[in-house]
């Protein structure tokens, strides 16, 4: 089992993400196999200090809907990062990670300082 430590302070969220996601999938290792869960674990520090590029905190919209008529809503990204900054990157890095079995398994190797 191995940690890193990797730390956000100043970095985009998408690289940062991808960064994080690379680790956790094990995909820096030589004995990488794309059907073995990865023993890479990785800590998280400074994410309430990621950047975003351009205007995409007040134009990146996250929608959520109800099931019933005229319940949809919307949320803008600084909303969502103000709101909890630590699940918006847990979602970033998940839609990164490969959408098998095994997704659920690689997403509790991540934590967070």
């Amino acid at each position: 089992m191995i940690e890193f430590k990797i730390d956000v302070k100043g970095k985009s969220l998408g690289r940062a993400a991808s960064e994080v996601a690379k680790v956790i999938i094990g995909k820096d290792s030589t004995d990488y196999a794309p059907n073995i869960l990865s023993q890479n674990k990785v800590i998280v520090s400074n994410v309430e200090l990621v950047r975003f590029t351009g205007r995409k905190s007040i134009q990146k919209k996250y929608y959520s809907h109800s099931g019933h008529i005229g319940k949809l809503k919307e949320k803008a990204l600084e909303d969502k990062f103000k709101f909890n900054a630590k699940a918006l990157f847990t979602d970033t890095v998940m839609g990164m990670l490969p959408k098998n079995k095994l997704r659920s398994e690689m997403i509790k190797k991540l934590r967070y300082e």
